[in-house]
């Protein structure tokens, strides 16, 4: 039972965050689900086909704002598809234990780049600019392979790349990070859950807490300062990808 409460609530914690930062949330669950007690490979794929309908119900705070940017939506399933597939199929040969770890490496990583960024809602991005189509499909490539072998939906690596890379501001980068990570947890879901990597017991129990808080984390977000929002952004992903290295030693 207590168990199965500490995956109810982590379900809730992810959800919320994950609504209030514009990702997948399995990126973060990964690790919280490993510590707990849960296999490597359950861990990563477990929390993979809660974020499909949890995604989708916080991107709707968003388009509702207007926030989506469509071209960089666009590409990024165009391109972050195929890359998610071929991302999850590779997990076949790859440990459990290492891509939890990597998945720990990159979240701190990433916080600590949001940290380091000046103040200013678009100083991390350096300015608006169009972004090239190479630049797009670039960018849509790595979150999608990094996806597929993280099993999750990517959104823990779209938000930063928007920003650093195609000068995306926070609101817009966090927006269009949820509609496209809705899109990309669908492939890999398939190709993990074939692979025999899902629990859907475990799946069950965390959608039901971390679907509706994903609602109420984006409309937090939507009402935010742009610049508090990207360092609680940087705080949270540094902390939790740090932790959890100092955990798994």
């Amino acid at each position: 039972m207590i168990h199965w409460l500490a995956i109810l609530a982590i379900g809730a914690t992810v959800g919320f965050l994950a609504g209030l930062f514009g990702k997948g949330g399995s990126a973060m669950a990964t690790p919280v689900l490993h510590t707990i007690g849960l296999p490597a490979m359950v861990a990563l794929a477990a929390p993979l086909p809660a974020t499909i309908p949890s995604t989708m119900v916080a991107s709707a705070a968003w388009w509702r704002e207007h926030q989506v940017d469509r071209r960089v939506l666009w590409w990024s399933v165009v391109w972050g598809l195929p890359a998610t597939v071929a991302g999850a199929l590779l997990t076949r040969w790859i440990s459990g234990v290492r891509l939890v770890q990597g998945t720990d490496l990159l979240l701190a990583g990433l916080g600590v780049r949001f940290l380091l960024a000046p103040d200013g809602p678009g100083a991390m991005a350096g300015g608006r600019r169009e972004p090239a189509p190479a630049l797009l499909a670039g960018v849509s490539v790595v979150a999608g392979l990094a996806g597929g072998l993280l099993a999750n939906s990517g959104g823990f690596l779209l938000a930063p790349l928007y920003i650093a890379v195609l000068g995306l501001t926070i609101k817009p980068a966090l927006a269009t990070s949820l509609a496209v990570a809705a899109v990309l947890a669908v492939p890999g879901t398939i190709v993990h859950a074939a692979l025999g990597h899902v629990d859907w017991a475990v799946v069950a129990v965390f959608g039901t807490a971390s679907i509706p808080l994903s609602w109420t984390g984006a409309r937090v977000a939507v009402r935010a300062r742009p610049e508090r929002l990207q360092r609680a952004f940087g705080v949270v992903l540094a902390l939790l990808g740090t932790g959890f290295l100092l955990i798994g030693r």
